[in-house]
């Protein structure tokens, strides 16, 4: 998805009041309170952030603003155009995010790389002593939006990078699809994980890896399969309560439509067993994503789920509905920062059963955005109070 930043302040998705908007963070700690239907959340992290927008643009991305309000940090990715493939464009990037925070924001953007075929160790050495990139994402060229800078050899060319990454304790996050046109876009996951990321594994076994945004049954047990802290999985909400039946239901639904795409019932039912089970290996990602409604209504649409208004919502309802809301708190907000090696955050967030109303769409100054479940009512409702 295009990046980059660009409104400062805008109407809170749950109420009137002006504040950032902000697209995905971790959540760090769940307590009982006095109130029956409430539980106190710690400021949780979203991991895989988007933006819309190109840097040269403005600040900080409209996209990302319903992040900041609730969230602590983010993973930011770096698939702008042009990609952030340098630790100084990084580190600009981030800038532009800080400047165009509210005053008093305590909100850290965490940077990545975008991982190409002439990206050199030299660079990942200068990413990690900057304490700015958090992490290099594998983009294989077309899997996504801009990425068509992707890697081609990332056994050949890559490998030198992937061992000095090994050396510098610097994760690998990997968007898990081959492109190759004559795999069936449902089977790409499935064909990634066999081609690409077990041979990966198996020839570096101590690189970090995470999984992005797993859709699988397959995913989930090759996670499962590796060894505990070294390979890790991150998910998004629509991937847990949406199956590929929900893109054409009473016709085509292009807000529905994300790469990688919704998956069988079958799947959708072995990454929620898997989240909602307590495992460390899996972890808050929702790649929410801000096409405006003209770039998705439209003869050839972008891929991407805008869930960035309603993800605690949503996620709080999946575990809620496999009785496990004891085991949230670990998913939105502890796992991510212990897979990363950073400290867990302190500050709190409190999640109300207080029904709302999903809007139908949010106006930008860019334009119109369709938000997950738009117009349909979701029972929990996070809050800074």
């Amino acid at each position: 998805m295009n990046g980059a930043c660009k409104v400062a302040v805008m109407r809170n998705f749950y109420g009137n009041n002006l504040l950032p908007s902000k697209e995905y963070f971790w959540l760090s700690f769940i307590v009982k309170d006095d109130e029956p239907t409430s539980k106190l959340l710690s400021s949780k992290h979203i991991w895989h952030v988007q933006a819309i927008f190109s840097i040269k643009e403005g600040a900080a991305a409209a996209a990302t603003e319903p992040s900041v309000a609730l969230f602590g940090r983010a993973i930011v990715m770096p698939n702008l155009k042009p990609p952030i493939t340098t630790t100084v464009a990084a580190m600009a990037y981030q800038e532009s995010i800080l400047k165009a925070l509210p005053a008093g924001s305590t909100f850290t953007p965490l940077m990545t790389l975008y991982l190409t075929d002439t990206t050199s160790p030299t660079e990942i050495k200068l990413a990690k002593k900057s304490g700015v990139v958090f992490g290099v994402k594998l983009y294989p060229a077309g899997a996504t939006t801009n990425s068509q800078d992707g890697v081609t050899d990332l056994f050949g060319k890559c490998l030198p990078v992937l061992e000095e990454m090994v050396e510098q304790n610097m994760p690998l996050l990997v968007h898990g699809e081959v492109t190759d046109p004559d795999v069936d876009i449902f089977d790409r996951e499935k064909v990634f994980i066999e081609t690409v990321l077990r041979p990966l594994i198996e020839r570096l076994p101590q690189l970090k890896v995470v999984m992005e945004h797993v859709t699988t049954l397959d995913a989930v047990r090759f996670v499962e399969s590796c060894k505990e802290g070294y390979v890790a999985a991150t998910v998004t909400p629509q991937h847990l309560l949406l199956n590929r039946n929900t893109i054409f239901q009473g016709g085509l639904q292009p807000h529905n439509y994300c790469l990688p795409i919704l998956k069988r019932e079958i799947h959708r039912q072995a990454i929620v067993s898997a989240v909602t089970s307590g495992s460390k290996r899996f972890f808050l990602g929702t790649d929410s994503a801000p096409h405006e409604r003209r770039s998705k209504e439209c003869s050839c649409g972008c891929a991407g789920v805008f869930n960035a208004p309603v993800a605690l919502s949503a996620y709080a309802k999946v575990f809620e509905e496999a009785g496990a809301l004891d085991k949230l708190e670990a998913f939105t907000s502890f796992n991510g920062p212990d897979f990363y090696g950073i400290s867990r955050n302190n500050s709190k967030i409190k999640l109300r059963k207080n029904p709302w109303k999903v809007p139908n769409s949010y106006s930008y100054s860019f334009g119109e955005l369709v938000p997950m479940y738009a117009g349909e009512t979701l029972d929990w409702k996070p809050s800074l109070d």
